[in-house]
């Protein structure tokens, strides 16, 4: 009879075993989350965080009105500051970023003294000059501020920066420089405005054009108020600067008008002080400069034409209050004494020789005979006026002039 064998069954290896259904962790549904927020009171702590929040947004305006009304008498919880023409608040204890201002001719006589009280006041400030007229040495002791910058560029080119402020200063001032090279003066002023009123319009900064009295020519009203359209010749050796700023506030209005640019429009009188170029053809530098170096004291014409001088600091003061202001302009900066040439001759030598002498020379062409601001609009608008007077301004640019000629 036969053997029959038959093969053992062998269990399945764990190698051919069927792979095990992997379980996956159940997402957590409504109920538990119902559940988390329900343990532990945590739905009352929600309820409770969002009543605060929205009683403080809705009774913000009521706090900050009682405030306003009474400044003395601020919460400090609520307290808020930033920069004083910016609209928006930044909470007490945080430090509002630097406003960015750019200032073209930054390192002359006027932009350098501006540049220093701009950073004074925390700004972070670009100056842009072609050093035609400004000097590094003006403002080199802030080259080691990280809140300053210095670019050598003529605003007659474009640029491209991102700022909140366009102090526009750029352009040569006094009748040597100016009329050295006319074409170059009016491009300046043209070119050189319609390349930052372009700027000011594409990033939404705030323009300031520094414009001149010059704009009033040689005047037929006395004082100049900033409603008078001016008595200028349009083809005169000065017509360069006097046109060309005239040609500069048209553009200033004309941009604002059709392009919606935050504007401002200042009218310079005469200005004083130091870091004035030395040989620079104004009456105040070269009076002061001839009579430190023993020369005699160049009066053109009979001396009897006025003038009004402001000192810088008085100057820089009206043009940031015009900046952050919430009017247009135009605005006279000026300081309203009014001196003859010769009156202001006695006074240099009063403060610096007694002994000088003064000489006579013909007048050059087109020299305004009277000039003096109303300054009633800047006073009543901007809070604005003059403080410091001829006699206690006139010994400070002395110093600085008396230091630099002995230096050469």
């Amino acid at each position: 009879m036969k053997q029959l064998h038959k093969s053992p069954t062998h269990a399945p290896s764990p190698a051919h075993a069927p792979a095990s259904k992997i379980s996956k962790p159940a997402r957590p549904g409504p109920r538990t989350w119902v559940g988390y927020l329900l343990r532990e009171q945590r739905l009352l702590f929600v309820l409770l965080g969002a009543l605060i929040a929205t009683s403080f947004f809705l009774l913000r305006p009521y706090l900050f009105s009682l405030s306003a009304s009474n400044p003395t008498e601020r919460s400090p919880i609520f307290s808020f500051t930033g920069h004083s023409s910016d609209s928006r608040g930044v909470p007490a204890g945080f430090r509002p970023p630097p406003r960015r201002v750019v200032v073209t001719g930054g390192a002359g006589f006027v932009g350098s003294h501006l540049v220093d009280r701009l950073l004074e006041q925390g700004d972070s400030v670009i100056v842009v000059d072609n050093f035609f007229t400004g000097r590094k040495e003006n403002v080199a002791h802030h080259l080691r501020n990280p809140r300053f910058e210095l670019l050598r560029h003529d605003v007659v080119e474009p640029i491209l920066l991102e700022v909140d402020r366009i102090y526009h200063l750029a352009c040569p001032a006094s009748p040597v420089h100016y009329k050295y090279n006319p074409i170059k003066t009016i491009k300046t002023n043209v070119m050189g405005t319609l390349n930052m009123l372009g700027l000011a319009k594409r990033i939404g900064a705030r323009f300031l054009l520094t414009s001149t009295s010059e704009v009033y020519g040689d005047p037929l009203e006395h004082p100049q108020k900033e409603t008078y359209w001016g008595h200028v010749n349009p083809i005169g050796v000065r017509s360069c600067y006097d046109e060309g700023k005239r040609t500069a506030e048209t553009l200033t209005m004309d941009y604002h008008r059709g392009g919606g640019v935050a504007v401002r429009i200042a009218r310079i009188f005469n200005t004083y002080g130091p870091r004035m170029c030395l040989d620079d053809g104004r009456v105040v530098s070269n009076f002061v400069a001839q009579a430190l170096r023993k020369h005699p004291m160049t009066v053109y014409g009979d001396g009897k034409q006025t003038r009004s001088f402001q000192y810088v600091s008085d100057l820089v003061a009206g043009l940031m209050a015009l900046m952050e202001s919430e009017h247009i302009g135009p605005f006279n900066l000026g300081n309203p004494g009014e001196f003859t040439m010769l009156e202001l001759a006695e006074v240099v030598k009063e403060t610096i020789d007694p002994m000088s002498t003064i000489e006579f020379k013909p007048n050059t062409a087109d020299d305004p005979h009277m000039r003096k601001p109303d300054i009633t609009k800047a006073k009543q608008l901007l809070g604005w006026e003059p403080k410091v007077s001829l006699k206690e301004g006139l010994p400070l640019m002395v110093t600085d002039f008396r230091k630099r000629i002995l230096d050469e």
